[in-house]
């Protein structure tokens, strides 16, 4: 074995090895290798300079004893991590790790994974950047400053549990404060004026007395009701008739934040999901040639494709769809994203031959759902634009006019690549001057709505157009305010807790910097400009260091407590104090109000909260009551002196006693059979 190549993903090992021949070894890191230690804040600071403490996880050290054996036997090692700033930090905190220079091992990059690609990476070695290196160290630092020293101020003020972060907490600003936007709205009653001709003609009232009609122009039901009348008196007659051809051009090929907006909506993905799939499809799939990854890099924010790509895209265009549907030229786009890295692709095919029709002999469901989703939508983005006749009618009385519009496809365009297309809305074909009867006019009444919330795919595009975070954050991002409870997602509709109100009202007056988007935007354009080594990191982060933590210290003070606590005029069972009701991150529940110095703790949870049913048999371990409880798994029997005792069953305990060892038996009923089991030597009885 001559060369070593050390690549993030097992995955992408099998797939690199398949293309390459036995003087090459694969290995993976399985991500960071190094990382700041979970259990202390880890980073020193001395004299104004930031020293980062990494530390190698105890579940990488196998890994790293693993890459240091191969690497002993290795002539050439190659860093073929991810390319992108986090991909550049593993490969550095590899070749740390392992005992070699960073600057002394060739560096690889490839935005796809196919025998092309990684044959050209290894003609083509550079060394790592470490301008990208700095970036992405100064946002893991920014993040653990935040994330340590603000998180135990949310506890120590409102409750336990409770989190904040750069890039977390401006997210939930902006969810926030949509749904106070929806509570304090009020809805304003407006009425519209709908027509039905002769032809089954659907049309909207427009003009009426000279003046125009639009939305919430008539504001109640007695002006709208007197137009009605008016109108049905007149006679009308066909006043315009226009005909209009329009293009509908294609979108460009997807990156990540136009995905994961894509799949959420078409395929009801969630981002992590659509991420996940993402990542299957990048590192290597079967297909009709062998393994390899069918799709590029899917963490990006360009919309730059591969010259290559576009001519093999053209090609095909031309013999499956014919020279109609080939522009003349190319067609290329540039990504509006702020900071956007035009050196990476957009997210494409990477064999234009592999076909969805082809693909569905080799993809998992989802994984077909989602290839077919970025292939058709990359095929899409080299057509012709689809043409369309725009249709409208006025229909003119005297003192009222009536607007149709309808709609005909003259030309399907890029729709052919994904086998559909809008249906048509025709007009009949009338005359001008020609009188037209109305059949219907109906006076609806109608009520503005508020601000929608947003799903996942809307707050996405949100906070990417705000420029708060990064392609490989949205997913992680909207992950963590689940985790941490700030949010549930119902019907594809984020809602905040209570707890989300209860921080952002908090940080919006004591740090305001850390939920305002443009302050998070400002400083990912800081970090990038970090990245392209025009700003010093170690300055970025004093910058944000000192007056931070003096906002820190003063909260510690003078912040007041939000935590709820309600006395419950009830003894402790422990120590005889008052017990008190408080909240905490799973709901409210009952304490000692000497806690901490009394551990006491009852659970309100939902669980708790229903009725439980008491069994009449006895636990076989302490005597106590039995009682009927639910689980996320459904239904459980356990004792009710839990936690004291812990007996537990899956099955309903009975007072029957077991033949062979006088232990309690259990009722099993099942779909075809119904029999006792004893808990102890699982002796079965059928009854």
């Amino acid at each position: 074995m001559k060369n070593l190549i050390i690549v993030e993903s097992p995955t992408k090992v099998k797939t690199i090895k398949t293309f390459l021949g036995k003087d090459y070894a694969v290995v993976a890191s399985k991500g960071h290798i190094r990382d700041l230690p979970k259990s202390s804040f880890g980073i020193k600071i001395e004299e104004g300079v930031f020293v980062p403490e990494y530390r190698t996880p105890r579940d990488h050290a196998k890994v790293v004893k693993e890459i240091k054996d191969l690497a002993k036997k290795a002539e050439t090692i190659y860093i073929a991590t991810d390319e992108d700033r986090e991909g550049e930090a593993i490969g550095f905190h590899i070749a740390t790790a392992i005992g070699k220079k960073p600057e002394d091992l060739p560096r690889i990059v490839f935005h796809e994974i196919t025998k092309t690609a990684i044959q050209h990476a290894l003609d083509n070695p550079r060394k790592l950047d470490f301008s990208s290196i700095n970036a992405q160290q100064t946002r893991r630092l920014l993040d653990r400053i935040v994330g340590y020293k603000l998180s135990p101020l949310l506890a120590s003020k409102i409750q336990k549990g409770l989190s904040a972060g750069r890039v977390q907490s401006s997210t939930l600003k902006i969810i926030v404060d949509r749904e106070k936007e929806i509570k304090a709205f009020k809805p304003q009653e407006f009425w519209s004026l709908d027509a039905i001709f002769d032809k089954n003609i659907e049309s909207i009232l427009t003009k009426f007395d000279g003046d125009k009609i639009e939305k919430m122009t008539i504001t109640n039901g007695d002006r709208a009701k007197e137009i009605q009348k008016r109108l049905k008196a007149e006679t009308f007659t066909v006043h315009a008739i226009e005909r209009k051809e329009r293009k509908s051009s294609p979108s460009p090929a997807f990156m990540t934040s136009t995905l994961q907006q894509t799949a959420s909506s078409s395929l009801g993905y969630s981002p992590k999901k659509t991420m996940m799939v993402a990542q299957t499809l990048y590192e290597g799939v079967k297909t009709h040639k062998g393994t390899m990854g069918v799709i590029t890099y899917m963490r990006t924010d360009s919309l730059n494709v591969a010259k290559e790509a576009i001519e093999g895209a053209r090609e095909h265009i031309l013999s499956a769809y014919g020279e109609k549907y080939l522009p003349e030229k190319p067609k290329y786009y540039k990504s509006k994203a702020k900071g956007a890295q035009e050196a990476h692709e957009a997210i494409r095919p990477t064999l234009i031959d592999f076909t969805p029709q082809i693909a569905k002999d080799f993809l998992k469901p989802d994984e077909l759902k989602l290839y077919s989703l970025i292939y058709n939508r990359f095929l899409a983005s080299q057509m012709n634009s689809a043409k369309f006749e725009s249709q409208s009618i006025i229909f003119k009385s005297d003192s009222g006019e009536f607007k149709a519009s309808g709609r005909k496809l003259l030309f399907d365009g890029f729709y052919r690549a994904y086998g559909v297309s809008d249906k048509d809305k025709l007009l009949p074909d009338l005359e001008l001057n020609q009188d037209i009867d109305l059949s219907k006019l109906d006076a609806n009444q109608h009520f503005t709505e508020p601000p929608s919330r947003y799903s996942e795919a809307s707050l996405i595009k949100k906070i990417e157009s705000l420029g708060i975070g990064r392609p490989s954050t949205y997913a992680p991002t909207i992950s963590t305010l689940v985790a941490r409870t700030y949010i549930t997602i119902e019907k594809k509709q984020i809602i905040p807790s209570e707890n989300a109100f209860t921080v952002i009202n908090l940080l919006e007056e004591h740090f305001a910097e850390i939920v305002d988007s443009s302050f998070t935007s400002n400083m990912e354009e800081t970090l990038d400009l970090v990245a392209e080594d025009k700003a010093n990191w170690q300055k970025v982060l004093s910058d944000f260091y000192e007056p931070f933590m003096k906002k820190i210290a003063d909260g510690k003070e003078n912040i007041k407590s939000l935590k709820v606590v309600i006395p419950t005029g009830e003894d402790c069972p422990d120590c005889g104090e008052p017990l008190v009701k408080r909240k905490g991150r799973f709901g409210e529940f009952i304490s000692c109000s000497t806690f901490p110095k009394c551990k006491y703790t009852k659970n309100l949870g939902k669980t708790e909260k229903k009725a439980q049913i008491t069994l009449s048999v006895k636990c076989p371990d302490c005597g106590g009551d039995i009682v009927e409880r639910m689980s996320r798994r459904g239904k459980f029997f356990g004792c009710g002196n839990y936690p004291k005792c812990k007996f537990i069953a899956n099955f309903e305990p009975t007072d029957k006693k077991c033949p062979e060892c006088e232990g309690m038996m259990g009722k099993k009923e099942l779909k075809t059979k119904r029999y006792y089991e004893c808990f102890k030597c699982k002796h079965k009885e059928e009854f």
